[in-house]
């Protein structure tokens, strides 16, 4: 027995040019649709997590209450769970499977939205880190039909800096023996492993290290948490599918499509809804600045900065609690929220 229903997409035409044959996205909903439809609060997937993964925070008195609204989690393109290397159809597989974009991702998920729920306005895209990235693409491509978008530790397009960090990500994981240009026979495990340490690096701030706030997660050292945390992380996932994500976050950008043909600013400008941006003061690589540049660009935006010394990571797990309960209030705050 499966925890989720699948949206069997069709042979998908990509932005690429390539067809993803028999497309589909994995997807689980939590709480009651509503009989106007006005409920509906979509949570896109993260780098690397499945739904099984969020779902911790969809419980009631939280922002994504399952006893007000109608979740929609929706795991995104290249996490194993929705179509993604490890499970696409010959010869569209593994190092020859397509890559998707953030905006293929969100048209497909905007045809589930309407194709089997009907819903034709949406309350709430609540995104983190490349949830974030989808977020933002949501509010640009369908400006009349999203409400509020609420992007957590993300950006409407992958910065400079932020691109530089993914492909280091990249060249150590591909760097392995075993990759053999994603043909390998077994897992690149070295590779993986080298990404973990990097990452580890990345997600978390210095003060968090410094401060041993690896003890708040129950681990009793740093060695054990990266082992635990990060190791653990990557090693859940096929390698494939991990540079799959990657190329997807490096490629992000709400302009980069025909309807926008570039112009950024055009973009950010289009987007309607009622935006909440927050960055985490301490995230090393979606910086405060870069949204601070977004939100003055975007007539309906808020950018409320989470002071944090959890890095990227901040408000993304249960123990993070301080961050948790700041986010919370701001989101409960933009639910509550007048349109304009």
């Amino acid at each position: 027995m499966t925890d989720h229903q699948v949206f069997n997409l069709g042979d998908m035409v990509l932005q690429s040019g390539l067809t993803c044959p028999k497309a589909r996205l994995v997807y689980k909903t939590y709480g009651e649709l509503a009989a106007d439809k006005s409920n509906v609060i979509v949570y896109p997937s993260a780098f690397g997590g499945q739904h099984g993964d969020m779902e911790w925070i969809v419980a009631e008195g939280r922002p994504l209450d399952p006893t007000k609204y109608f979740i929609v989690i929706i795991n995104m393109f290249g996490n194993g769970l929705s179509s993604s290397p490890s499970n696409a159809l010959p010869p569209f597989d593994r190092a020859r499977a397509p890559k998707f974009t953030i905006y293929d991702n969100v048209l497909a998920q905007h045809r589930l939205l309407t194709e089997v729920f009907g819903v034709e306005r949406i309350a709430l895209i609540f995104g983190r880190s490349m949830g974030a990235l989808q977020a933002f693409h949501w509010g640009a491509l369908f400006p009349e039909q999203v409400a509020r978008i609420c992007c957590i530790c993300g950006a409407a397009r992958a910065a400079p800096h932020n691109r530089l960090f993914l492909q280091g990500l990249e060249a150590a994981l591909t760097a392995d023996d075993a990759w053999r240009d994603g043909w390998f026979e077994s897992p690149p495990w070295r590779g993986i492993l080298a990404m973990a340490r990097i990452y580890a690096g990345w997600a978390m701030s210095q003060a968090f290290y410094r401060e041993e706030t690896w003890r708040q997660t129950g681990h009793a050292s740093m060695e054990d948490f990266v082992i635990d945390r990060w190791e653990g992380f990557l090693r859940r996932r096929d390698a494939n599918d991990i540079l799959a994500m990657l190329w997807s976050w490096d490629q992000a950008d709400i302009s980069a499509n025909d309807i926008y043909q570039g112009d950024f600013d055009a973009a950010l400008g289009s987007i309607q809804a009622k935006a909440l941006v927050m960055p985490s003061e301490s995230d090393l690589y979606f910086r405060v600045e870069d949204n601070r540049r977004e939100v003055a660009r975007m007539p309906n935006a808020e950018l409320r900065p989470i002071k944090s010394i959890w890095g990227h990571m901040a408000g993304s797990w249960p123990e993070s609690v301080a961050d948790g309960q700041f986010i919370d209030a701001a989101v409960h705050e933009l639910l509550d929220s007048e349109m304009p």
